[in-house]
């Protein structure tokens, strides 16, 4: 068996952390390709990966050592191989990343005995008139509109498969996946919705208009954007990548062809996600 080790260069990571994380695997009979941009000086003979083009149908898995930000960067690295990840929290609220670093060697033997559950979530896939974000356009949490940080608010002109279906006056729009509903669209007051609803979150951005609320679609419709504002351009990102864009492109998002797998350790670990991160049913009250 053989799996990728990443972690994003300059991460708050403890030699000791990769060190427990490598002898770990080695024990279990699995050989480990490390991410070659994390420090690797107690790994002098450590076999490294530095592009995304180096991860083949060879690996069985990558693993993820951060937080959500980090377990996202492995979504441009896997693209469309089919390689399952497995995140292992070592930052703060962990949604995607959810198993703690304590759970280390339950999840290095999961992978070994192959017990884990494989959790294929669904991304966003972006068209547009002008090519955007190169070979990766494409995203695990959300696509987001947005104005300059010195503009105005915007309007978006939003259809369904080309029939109108609002003009958005705010200072953007999120389209989330239902694994991106725990994100940037929760804290915009857009509603949780369970990672196998086949569905896109539609959630404005600060709306000027107080009857505007986020709606969910089903994600085999395509969505398409006008955008229209006092400055020439707008911001556009997907996930943590973002790409300055001319008012005159025409955008489109619809639902990838390809899926990403994220390996969980039990059935239920969303329900458990859900009641941990948001402290679902605690009283700090009596605390």
């Amino acid at each position: 068996m053989k799996v990728a080790v990443y972690s994003r260069e300059g991460a708050v990571l403890a030699p000791q952390d990769l060190t427990q994380l490598c002898d770990a695997l080695k024990l279990a009979g699995i050989d480990a390709v490390v991410y070659a941009q994390l420090p690797l000086e107690n790994f002098k003979s450590q076999k490294t990966f530095l592009h995304e083009s180096e991860l083949d149908a060879s690996f069985d898995a990558v693993i993820s050592l951060g937080g959500d930000g980090t377990l996202l960067d492995t979504v441009c690295l896997v693209r469309d191989k089919q390689i399952p990840v497995l995140g292992i929290n070592y930052g703060r609220l962990g949604f995607l990343a959810s198993l703690r670093k304590e759970d280390l060697q339950e999840a290095v033997d999961a992978l070994k005995n192959n017990t884990y559950v494989l959790d294929k979530r669904s991304l966003v896939h972006l068209d547009a008139s002008v090519p955007l974000f190169g070979r990766d356009p494409f995203a695990l949490n959300e696509f987001t509109i947005h104005k300059r940080e010195f503009s105005p608010m915007i309007k978006i002109h939003t259809y369904l498969n080309g029939e109108f279906l609002n003009t958005f006056w705010s200072d953007g729009l999120i389209v989330s996946t239902p694994t991106g509903s725990t994100g940037y669209s929760l804290s915009c007051n857009g509603p949780v919705v369970f990672p196998e609803s086949n569905s896109f979150v539609l959630t404005p951005i600060a709306p000027h208009n107080l009857n505007i609320r986020p709606i969910v679609v089903p994600n085999h419709h395509v969505l398409s954007f006008q955008v229209e504002g006092r400055t020439e351009d707008f911001i556009c990102t997907l996930d943590a990548r973002k790409e300055i864009v001319d008012k005159s492109v025409q955008l489109s998002i619809k639902k990838e062809d390809f899926t990403f797998n994220l390996i969980r350790l039990n059935e239920n670990i969303f329900l458990k996600t859900l009641r941990e991160k948001l402290t679902w049913g605690f009283d700090t009250r009596n605390r």
